[in-house]
């Protein structure tokens, strides 16, 4: 029984969280201020450094976008209760079996919108300038004035690809500049200001002078753009992908740059990023004009790590103090205001028939009062937070845990 008032299954000084890949301190804090016993490194780990750490009965998993959480680390990890990845992607993660194994995976969907949305802005200007070659030549003591294939972006047309959290505020920073904005998404969206929703992708591509990608890695989006899409786009115009690496080919994109069919592109992710540090990053893109690379820095600043550090942070706590998983990525979304006067049961299980006629039924042959009660479930799971009377909500966790149906059971005090 823990000594702290807050809801939680066992003193909270004994919950161990493990945070890699330099983590903001921010979440540092708040674990910390929660009595959680807190381990951080600054780097990924292989998938057997993985299966040896989460073996040491790690209940809390934070990641960015290095670490490959999978199957097997999932499972190693028998005291796993919840990951979260500080980042907004989540490709890094066995999301089927993290839900199979009772463990819902958080983000940050939100934190890094403004700064990734700043660096596409950024990235429009210096392309319509060719400011990374100019810098380029200078730097090499050569001076080269030119206004030749230069332009303002006032009055250019920026199509964007995917109108979620960053697609709208590009859009909103692109109208701020004077730019004509369309945009294309596979859902309806509703656009912002005057920025306008287009039908097609093609149609898209055909009428922009600026195309930007902000989209998920799926199996639909993967080489969206290739030889065919990029023919469509206007003679001179820029690419740019701050999204994921998957989405555009790079050997198609390169020669629409060799044959000057496009003035340039931006691109700050790729197929294949090195795990850490180094140098030799190989890339057809490299030495071609007017082609600005960045090594995925499109979130790397300082209020956005620091912001994402929160939002994750804040909830992991959450789940670990409630149950909530409002926002999860991978499992149905619970959160019931706590009770004063109960304990908290939380149950995940196997969606088939009759759990809930199981679980009432054990409640009922214990003379168990429900004070609240949610259960909510996915074609592969359901989750269940039941609020019962204190004398009785531990048999009935007990008998819960037992069912050949359940696969993570907890009580919160």
């Amino acid at each position: 029984m823990p000594n702290s008032s807050a809801a939680t299954s066992f003193p909270k000084n004994q919950i161990k969280v493990l945070l890699l890949e330099n983590v903001h301190e921010s979440a540092h804090e708040l674990f910390r201020a929660q009595g959680f016993e807190l381990e951080t490194m600054p780097r990924a780990l292989k998938e057997d450094e993985l299966v040896a750490k989460l073996e040491e009965g790690v209940h809390i998993l934070g990641i960015r976008s290095k670490t490959q959480v999978t199957r097997r680390a999932l499972t190693s990890g028998k005291r796993l209760l919840s990951v979260g990845a500080f980042c907004i992607g989540t490709n890094q993660i066995d999301l089927r079996a993290a839900n199979e194994a009772g463990i819902p995976v958080f983000n940050a969907p939100f934190s890094n919108t403004r700064s990734v949305a700043e660096l596409v802005i950024a990235e429009i200007v210096m392309l319509a300038r060719q400011l990374g070659d100019r810098s380029r030549e200078v730097h090499e003591g050569k001076w080269r004035k030119v206004a030749t294939a230069s332009f303002e972006v006032r009055g250019k047309t920026l199509g964007i690809i995917g109108y979620g959290h960053i697609g709208s505020q590009v859009g909103v920073l692109a109208e701020a500049m004077g730019m004509r904005v369309l945009s294309y998404d596979v859902r309806t969206t509703l656009p912002m200001g005057n920025n306008k929703a287009v039908g097609s992708l093609d149609a898209l591509l055909e009428a922009s002078d600026f195309v930007t990608l902000h989209v998920p890695e799926t199996p639909q989006t993967k080489l969206m753009i290739g030889g065919p899409q990029l023919a469509l786009m206007k003679q001179g115009s820029y690419l740019v992908n701050l999204s994921r690496g998957t989405v555009v080919d790079l050997n198609a994109l390169a020669s629409a740059v060799k044959a000057k069919k496009l003035g340039g592109a931006a691109l700050d992710v790729y197929p294949d990023e090195p795990e850490s540090n180094s140098d030799g990053f190989a890339c057809e893109m490299r030495g071609l004009d007017n082609v600005i690379l960045t090594p995925h820095i499109g979130g790397s600043t300082l209020e956005a790590q620091e912001s994402i550090g929160r939002e994750v942070g804040a909830s992991l706590i959450k789940f670990m103090n409630s149950g909530a998983t409002v926002g999860s990525v991978n499992f149905p979304h619970v959160e019931l205001a706590p009770l004063e006067g109960t304990h908290r049961v939380l149950n995940v299980h196997k969606n088939v028939p009759g759990v809930l006629r199981d679980i009432n039924r054990l409640v009922s042959d214990r003379n168990a009062n429900v004070l609240g009660q949610i259960l909510a479930t996915d074609p592969s799971i359901g989750y269940l937070v039941m609020d019962l009377d204190k004398d009785v909500a531990n048999d009935v966790r007990k008998a819960i845990a037992e069912l050949s149906s359940s696969i993570k059971t907890r009580i919160l005090y």
